[in-house]
């Protein structure tokens, strides 16, 4: 399995290769210190061309910029026609995503 990790004092994303596909884990505080590394994940995650599963099961807190992170990650993996998908998604992510009406844009 390989491991990229990305991180700030408060948060990191890590890149993971894992036999459903790549891996994205979201861990601590996901906010706008981390957005240089969410730009790098993403690139790593869209390269591969696998499915990409987004794990926010440590995830403490999600500001706009993380859930944009998410949201342009789905995005642009549908556009390459890369399936996307939550892994077991921490309430961080999924409160943000009924607030703002996107509650069903990511399959679990």
């Amino acid at each position: 399995m390989e491991l990229i990790e990305h991180s700030a004092a408060a948060g990191a994303i890590r890149v993971e290769a894992q036999d459903c596909g790549t891996v994205i884990v979201l861990v601590g505080e996901i906010d706008g210190a981390l957005r240089d590394d969410a730009s790098a994940s993403m690139g790593q995650a869209l390269v591969t061309g696998s499915p990409v599963v987004i794990d926010t099961t440590l995830a403490t807190f999600i500001d706009s910029t993380g859930l944009a992170f998410v949201l342009q990650l789905s995005r642009a993996a549908a556009e390459a026609g890369i399936a996307v998908s939550l892994r077991d998604p921490h309430r961080v992510l999924t409160d943000v995503l009924e607030l703002i009406g996107l509650g069903g844009e990511l399959p679990v």
